[in-house]
């Protein structure tokens, strides 16, 4: 690999780009939320709609409020913000797994009639309602910020009151919850949670089961072993009612540094929303610095330049080198040394941005004996893992280093479409197709960059 050979300028059709991003979202509107693509995701993911209206925030901002709205109109007795929120419109055995699975929803789950799982994402949404509040400023905006932020506040109340564990960490109790459902973080605690978690509401065959693989390659998508411990560990959590009074006793608890990074980072933006609407932003504030505090105290791990997962029931540790472990780079007032060790580790073998032979920032280490370029997040690079980092990058300071990655975003797109992810050493695209977040996140990226960049391929 060469890392920082110069790269040949490209010339991009911008205005083609913008087009086709915009019809991607329109394409994927379902009439009050987007759904992140139409056939293999017919419902409204928590994250995703979070990206979706930052992207939106160019086109519409009363479109980008209501994604948030309507996301928030499912939002649980106890504050959490489910992971899906299922479309009654859509039957019920197209997306696996469906509302059934998920039932029954306990008291303290949503309004009567809305479907939705009982799993959490990470919490990028009061940064969503920020990014498009400063874009947009004005009564109208005045007035959604006002409605969202006591239900922003409330899913943050969540996660630090219910999630919390070793030393003020916030714990995940599902791979899904990271958002990188089969990152190689997981592979020590879904081992450890043992092959007999397949659930008993299973047939045998999970590959009948499973409509993600009537519309990807089975080599791109997570293993049917995966898919059985994800379901094992979701029934274990669902039969006891979805309760988080004892997480450790859950088959799978474990803190992810880009869940603790995106919580802190919101916290921050959800201070900057109470300010708008004459509330007291001092609690998040402390919140951000105390947990920022502990993620770099407990997860920095210098061998390896990055941070790392723990698994909380065990104590141990997760030492893989995967994008989750940049993902702090966005947090404000790092540790001395810690933005030069983790651009240092960005820019390095393992992950190669600024080399000409690396597209984006893969999902893993490169250089590990199991790195998989083909397979969900266990290579390839994404659009909303790459845009986090643009936005670090640029936060820090580091300039060269994101107009880097910001062309490499755009050369992704203008070579591949708006694929769900890609293979980060030839560009193919992968899985879906005319995916949301990879629009959404496009348009961001071609708002702010300066006029005249020098595109590179």
């Amino acid at each position: 690999m060469t890392i920082g050979t110069p790269p040949a300028a490209f010339v991009p059709d911008l205005a083609g780009l913008r087009r086709n991003a915009a019809a991607t979202l329109l394409r994927n509107w379902r009439g009050s939320a987007t759904v992140p693509t139409g056939a293999l995701y017919p419902h409204q993911w928590s994250w995703d709609s979070a990206f979706i209206a930052i992207g939106l925030a160019h086109l519409s901002p009363r479109r980008a409020f209501a994604e948030l709205t309507a996301l928030h109109g499912a939002q649980w007795g106890d504050g959490r913000v489910p992971q899906i929120v299922f479309n009654p419109a859509v039957p019920e055995d197209a997306y696996f797994p469906g509302p059934p699975f998920w039932r029954p929803l306990p008291r303290q789950g949503p309004a009567a009639g809305v479907s939705t799982t009982g799993l959490v994402q990470p919490p990028v949404h009061a940064t969503a309602v920020l990014a498009v509040a400063e874009r947009h400023p004005g009564d109208a905006t005045d007035a959604a910020v006002r409605q969202l932020y006591p239900r922003l506040a409330r899913f943050h109340d969540y996660l630090f009151s219910r999630r919390r564990v070793a030393s003020g960490l916030v714990g995940i109790v599902h791979p899904w919850e990271s958002g990188l459902d089969n990152s190689p973080f997981w592979d020590e605690p879904l081992g450890a949670a043992g092959a007999d978690l397949a659930s008993a509401d299973l047939a045998d065959d999970i590959t009948g089961l499973r409509r993600d693989l009537r519309h990807a390659d089975a080599g791109h998508r997570p293993t049917d072993e995966d898919y059985g411990r994800y379901m094992g560990i979701v029934a274990a959590y669902r039969d006891r009612g979805y309760a988080d009074d004892d997480l450790l006793s859950l088959p799978f608890c474990t803190v992810d540094p880009l869940f603790c990074a995106l919580l802190a980072w919101s916290e921050h933006s959800l201070a900057e929303l109470a300010r708008r609407t004459g509330a007291d932003p001092g609690r998040h504030t402390e919140r951000a610095q105390e947990l920022a505090y502990q993620l770099h105290t407990r997860l920095f791990d210098p061998a390896l330049g990055c941070y790392v997962a723990l698994d909380a029931r065990t104590g141990r540790p997760l030492r893989k080198r995967t994008v989750s472990g940049l993902v702090p780079l966005l947090l404000p007032g790092l540790p001395s040394g810690r933005r030069s060790a983790l651009v240092a580790t960005l820019t390095g073998p393992a992950f190669g941005l600024g080399s000409r032979d690396v597209r984006g920032v893969p999902s893993y280490d490169l250089t590990a004996p199991d790195a998989d370029l083909h397979r969900y997040w266990r290579g390839p690079t994404w659009m909303n893992t790459n845009w986090l980092l643009w936005t670090a990058l640029r936060r820090q300071g580091e300039t060269r280093h994101a107009e880097r990655l910001a062309s490499d975003m755009v050369r992704l797109v203008a070579d591949a479409g708006f694929r769900e992810y890609f293979h980060p050493v030839t560009g193919e695209g992968l899985g879906a197709d005319h995916f949301s977040w990879t629009a959404a996140l496009l348009l961001d990226v071609l708002a702010r960059e300066p006029g005249g960049q020098r595109w590179q391929r």
